[in-house]
């Protein structure tokens, strides 16, 4: 087991966002605010690491045939868990993220490690995998939520900072509406991902010389 390299790998080098492109569909819908992102990524992060320790100590007995079905199954569990919880103790993130916590079920990321590394690996790797590629995921989604808050509405921090209003940091008329609408989403995740292509690429290129 080599931490330093999953570590590596979840937060940089098979981020799942930036580089394995997964997750998409709550990537672009929900980060629109900081408190989006981080109610998302902190969901996402617990979901994929108790579901990772559960398919990892299950892996042995799980019929191949139903392993996918199977794999649902316990990942749905445990996003009914987390929804209830932001439901009876964060109402304002849960009404906020609506519909994309329930549809944690069919998440890329949750699916992609359960099948390529916590059905094939022990459970305290399984267990590291699911924290790193979930704190890769959070790190993404927290990008994207400052960039398109901040551009879209002047502010920072908006639903948990400050009373909920978030900290304004300059007039909304001033502000770039678009970027907190879908076509915003698309674009900060374009220029993320071609950033991180051409830090890898320099990065290659230096290592390779």
């Amino acid at each position: 087991m080599n931490v330093g390299k999953q570590i590596k790998e979840g937060l940089w080098s098979q981020n799942p966002v930036l580089v394995q492109l997964l997750g998409m569909c709550s990537t672009l819908a929900i980060t629109t605010s900081f408190s989006n992102g981080l109610g998302m990524g902190v969901s996402v992060t617990i979901i994929l690491t108790l579901s990772n320790v559960i398919i990892s100590l299950l892996r042995k007995i799980i019929p191949d045939k139903i392993r996918i079905a199977a794999y649902i199954v316990v990942i749905a569990t445990f996003v009914t868990m987390v929804d209830l919880l932001l439901q009876a103790y964060l109402p304002d993130i849960a009404e906020s993220l609506g519909v994309f916590i329930p549809l944690i079920v069919v998440n890329c990321v949750i699916l992609a490690r359960a099948e390529a590394f916590a059905s094939k690996n022990r459970v305290l790797p399984a267990a590291i995998d699911g924290l790193c590629q979930g704190l890769g995921y959070t790190l993404v989604l927290l990008v994207m939520s400052v960039i398109r808050e901040f551009l879209g509405n002047g502010t920072f921090g908006a639903g948990l900072l400050n009373g909920g209003e978030g900290y304004k940091v300059f007039s909304s008329d001033y502000s770039a509406l678009m970027m907190v609408m879908p076509v915003g989403g698309f674009l900060t995740l374009g220029v993320l991902i071609a950033l991180m292509q051409w830090v890898q690429g320099r990065s290659a290129g230096k290592g390779g010389k």
